[in-house]
């Protein structure tokens, strides 16, 4: 399994990798301000990395409802599937914005935001939640020393 993960926005794609180690990281976001050149950086992406999945974070409203930018993540994520033919999920992405943010410096916020940084950090959530749902833990407790 090789996942790329997606935080979705119409300006700037956050992008990470992930695979059957379970640990997601960060990749280069698409920011590029043609939209032609941004669906390339992604693309590009997914036939660099032999992506086998794409992991997209699913902005659901918070009562659970489906807005607008759901709307246009499941557009996006069709497009998706037509251009790779490649199995796209969907993890909840409530906070994974917020969250990424409060990493960085309020005075840095904003430069780290054009750069795309930001959005690779809550395509690294997305899709380390996904790869935690996936990924089997292993408990300490049944692992035998003497084998």
């Amino acid at each position: 399994m090789r996942c790329i993960g997606i935080d979705y926005g119409e300006r700037r794609i956050g992008l990470a990798y992930g695979d059957d180690l379970g640990v997601a990281t960060p990749l280069p976001a698409a920011v590029e301000a043609d939209p032609e050149k941004r669906w390339a950086h992604l693309l590009g992406t997914v036939r660099d990395r032999r992506a086998t999945d794409l992991v997209i974070g699913y902005p659901l409203n918070m009562d659970d409802s489906v807005g607008f930018k759901a709307k246009e993540v499941d557009a996006f994520a069709a497009k998706l599937r037509v251009a790779t033919s490649l199995p796209v999920h969907y993890i909840d992405e409530r906070l994974t914005s917020y969250e990424a943010e409060s990493s960085v410096a309020k005075g840095d916020r904003r430069a780290v935001r054009a750069s795309g940084l930001i959005d690779s950090r809550a395509a690294t959530i997305i899709l380390q939640d996904f790869l935690d749902q996936r990924v089997p833990l292993i408990d300490p407790d049944s692992v035998n020393p003497d084998e």
